[in-house]
């Protein structure tokens, strides 16, 4: 079966000129939306992806009409693929699965974005690398200045009940613990 997407970005659009391409492309089931690309839920979009089943046919007019970008494109012709069911796309015809060439180039964007990727996650951990070499601090700050730290522990060693300390500085115990296992490892 043939379904059909359409999407408008704003209230005061229509979906009319969608659905009947929509329609003379042989759909026979219509999911409409009047919802902004850029909103993360689209329940009409998500409801069709539950229910297509296998050798269904998602129609789009446009690609922008169910993706804002190659990222979520991809991550919705793989829930459609996983589906065993097809996309095609009317304006853009390389975008059709039900064709060779079609799944040969979402193939190709699929390996495309997968590098894209883990160039992001090269460079990150490069740049995460090059932070810690010029002793840029990571995680969380302490919830203790390098002065208070001290009397802690001079607090600790004194005879202070860990609990009674961190009452005194308004942190949890493990704060304390961690201060003075801090003092240890040095």
């Amino acid at each position: 079966m043939k379904v059909g997407y359409a999407r408008v970005s704003t209230k005061d659009q229509t979906l009319d000129a969608q659905l009947s391409r929509l329609a003379e492309a042989g759909c026979e089931m219509f999911f409409e939306e009047k919802i902004s690309g850029a909103a993360k839920k689209r329940p009409r979009c998500e409801e069709m992806l539950e229910q297509l089943r296998k050798g269904d046919v998602v129609v789009v007019t446009k690609l922008d009409r169910l993706a804002r970008s190659t990222t979520e494109l991809l991550r919705v012709a793989e829930t459609i693929n996983e589906k065993i069911a097809e996309l095609q796309s009317l304006d853009e015809p390389w975008a059709d699965t039900t064709t060779p060439a079609g799944k040969m180039i979402m193939t190709v964007f699929g390996g495309i974005a997968e590098f894209e990727r883990s160039l992001i996650l090269t460079r990150t951990q490069e740049g995460r690398e090059a932070a810690r070499a010029r002793g840029v601090p990571f995680g969380r700050p302490s919830k203790l200045r390098q002065d208070q730290k001290e009397v802690v522990r001079d607090l600790v060693k004194n005879g202070q009940s860990i609990a009674a300390v961190a009452r005194t500085f308004n942190v949890h115990p493990a704060t304390i613990y961690r201060c003075i296992d801090e003092n240890s490892a040095l």
